[in-house]
């Protein structure tokens, strides 16, 4: 007999809100102190940022195109706002979708493709399926664009990744030049403290750039691919066993052998 699961348990989701609380818990106890020691207005400096933010900027798109940069800049709000993918919950609904095929036909999935609207991929392997598209092309079109996603989702974070190498290093290109202003014009005390506000202030920015932004989303972006090409491979295999109109318990099983330990399940009894 298989385990029941209502459509609301399947969609249980919601927003990633750690990255979001991370990051301003993060940048709260920075300002804290800002506060805590003097002015704030002291750690702001045109030229410091014009170096780490311009020059991370520019050396970043000197690694990649405008369009690895766009998608990694869209990539932030899917990081922030992307539902939790649950490979548990995807088995369950594969397997119910195959019971469906089997019991009603293929046709019968028709209906349900309208209640999945927030899973495109699935829409997409499900539409193949009614079509009557053999298990075996299924599997080599969803594996296709399974390894596509994948590899955007890749280059988003490799973005990240290399705008956190460069940020500290343009920091450092900063305090050479601020020392280098300082040094020159030693005989005027007037220019001193801009100079070493530039070399310690570009410091500053670089390293809450690396390891407060970019290396935090990077590593977002990495978990959150993995979990959705996890997602998707579910999908893909219980498309095309529906496909190839196996039976849903022997999917179970092909489920479970891809599933870590932790999300296996046992729908039926």
């Amino acid at each position: 007999m298989a385990r029941a699961k209502t459509t609301s348990q399947k969609r249980q989701s919601g927003a990633s809100l750690t990255t979001v609380i991370g990051l301003l818990a993060g940048f709260a106890l920075v300002i804290a102190a800002m506060f805590w020691g003097g002015s704030p207005a002291s750690f702001v400096d045109g030229p410091a940022l014009l170096i780490v933010f311009g020059g991370t900027f520019a050396v970043t798109l000197a690694s990649f195109s405008l369009t690895d940069m766009g998608r990694a800049a869209g990539a932030i709000g899917q990081v922030i706002m992307r539902r939790h993918h649950n490979p548990s919950l995807a088995a369950y609904e594969v397997i119910e979708l195959a019971e469906r095929a089997r019991n009603d036909g293929v046709l019968g999935l028709q209906e349900r493709l309208a209640k999945l609207k927030t899973e495109p991929f699935l829409i997409k392997a499900m539409s193949l399926v009614v079509d009557g598209t053999p298990g075996e092309t299924v599997e080599s079109i969803l594996r296709r664009e399974v390894d596509t996603n994948a590899g955007r989702q890749q280059t988003s974070a490799d973005v990240f990744r290399k705008a956190a190498e460069i940020s500290p290093a343009m920091g450092l290109i900063g305090t050479l030049v601020g020392l280098v202003q300082m040094l020159g014009n030693l005989n005027d005390p007037t220019t001193i403290g801009p100079a070493m506000a530039v070399a310690l202030l570009t410091t500053f920015y670089g390293a809450v750039l690396a390891n407060m932004v970019f290396a935090p989303l990077a590593t977002k972006l990495e978990r959150s691919s993995d979990g959705e090409v996890l997602v998707h491979n579910v999908y893909l295999v219980g498309a095309a066993s529906i496909g190839r109109q196996e039976n849903p318990r022997r999917l179970e099983m092909l489920l479970n052998a891809m599933l870590p330990p932790t999300h296996r399940i046992q729908y039926f009894d």
